[in-house]
């Protein structure tokens, strides 16, 4: 059953399509994906997810919620997002139809659709995979799958129970990962390791393994790891692929109920993001051209942790409105002008009322002070200084404290922004996506 919605099209596009009609051509069948606002700008590449969602809880809960997130996250990375427990759409995909398809919880059993699958990456398709979509005793069963394309061959041992992990990244230099610190802190998963090295297998560049600080690893003495070398995000050269080997949450089996979220690292988050960006487009795009901010275009800004939208509560522009995350929608409430002032710094000024600035309440230089909206009179609490990180990616110290711009530990929308000391993680990091 796949659960897709179709997009609104334009006057303009009906007329268009109707004169092709007209002319005896065949017009192009409407795009399918997730829902996106009128005005916002088109998804240049289709997402297929194929779940299976019938079996261990962990793995049905990190589907429920990948069929959450991933949505939620399309419209501010430009693509869309379908999901489908029919793997029988393996047969005859094209690369033209979906660009990337991700395995979330299992992988192809009939023989229709590994060679649909294997025909559809040898013919230009992408992959993301996790966790269990590279699962199997039975290496060869599916040698090109196990063997050549992930390389990992047959399921050796895990750990027990679910825990964090401290990854090692181990090529900053791959478009996926040079967003990433050289350390981080997983989020919550169950860590497989493999019959095969894959530091021996031909074309297999490993992204991230397990820093030995994460040892032992598991809650169980008799399923925990002790030393060795196990790697967890990885890709083969010969074909556009990312495998994780996360997507397992920690569950109450007695009760059903989730204990963490695959999506609770916002480190790992953006690794994931800036990874689908790689598979759908060939990098990790931004639609901010590289170089000093226009001061006359309107930009959303696009946190680099959880893929919200700085957002003026309720799209309200009185003094003392919140400014919050919220899932980016491409209303007023998320769009913003920066503006020199002097020095180097800039005022944050929103579209819905171009007399306010983004402001930390009560001039506070505390850490976590909340941010706001206020009448902008010149006062050093409403500059911000744009620090750049990355093309059209940056970090906003205020200059009364010095102290960034972040985005809170939660990924729940709503949430009140606040200003804390600058560590450049991603929660203080933002991409400038320009506006019509």
């Amino acid at each position: 059953m796949t659960r897709d919605r179709v997009r609104l099209r334009s006057a303009g596009v009906r007329l268009l399509a109707l004169l092709a009609v007209l002319l005896g051509l065949t017009a192009a069948p409407a795009a399918q994906g997730a829902e996106r606002a009128e005005g916002a700008a088109a998804a240049p590449f289709k997402v297929l997810a194929f779940y299976n969602g019938t079996w261990d809880d962990a793995h049905i809960s990190f589907v429920r919620e990948a069929n959450t997130w991933f949505p939620q996250q399309a419209a501010a990375n430009n693509f869309t997002y379908t999901a489908t427990n029919n793997w029988n759409q393996l047969t005859s995909i094209t690369k033209d139809q979906y660009q990337v398809v991700i395995f979330l919880d299992d992988a192809p059993q009939t023989a229709a659709q590994r060679a649909g699958f294997e025909r559809y990456m040898r013919g230009g398709g992408a992959w993301f995979g996790f966790h269990v979509s590279a699962f199997t005793t039975n290496a060869g069963g599916w040698p090109w799958y196990y063997n050549d394309f992930l390389g990992s061959g047959n399921f050796r041992s895990n750990t027990w129970g679910p825990t964090t992990a401290t990854l090692k990244v181990e090529d900053r230099t791959h478009p996926t990962t040079t967003g990433l610190p050289a350390t981080f802190t997983s989020s919550v998963s169950e860590w497989y390791s493999w019959s095969n090295d894959l530091r021996t297998r031909p074309n297999i560049k490993i992204l991230s393994s397990v820093d030995p600080v994460s040892f032992p690893l598991g809650t169980d003495p008799n399923q925990s790891w002790y030393s060795g070398y196990y790697p967890i995000m990885w890709t083969n050269t010969g074909y556009r692929m990312i495998y994780s080997n996360f997507g397992h949450n920690a569950m109450n089996y007695e009760t059903g109920q989730t204990l963490s979220s695959t999506f609770g690292s916002a480190t790992q988050n953006r690794f994931i993001l800036d990874s689908l960006k790689w598979l759908g487009t060939g990098e990790v795009g931004n639609p901010t051209p590289p170089g000093p901010i226009n001061e006359s275009a309107w930009y959303a800004l696009v946190n680099s942790g959880n893929s919200l939208c700085v957002d003026a509560r309720a799209a309200a522009t009185a003094n003392g409105t919140a400014i919050q995350q919220y899932t980016c929608n491409s209303t007023l409430a998320q769009q913003y002008q920066i503006r020199t002032t002097d020095s180097g710094f800039s005022r944050i000024g929103p579209r819905g009322n171009a007399q306010q600035a983004v402001d930390v309440t009560d001039v506070s230089t505390a850490d976590n002070a909340p941010i706001q909206l206020w009448n902008y009179t010149g006062g050093l609490n409403q500059q911000w200084q744009a620090v750049a990180e990355a093309p059209g990616r940056y970090h906003f110290t205020a200059r009364h404290s010095g102290k960034c711009l972040s985005a809170p530990p939660t990924t729940a929308s709503g949430t009140q922004l606040v200003q804390s000391p600058c560590n450049g993680s991603a929660a203080q990091s933002f991409q400038l996506v320009q506006q019509p």
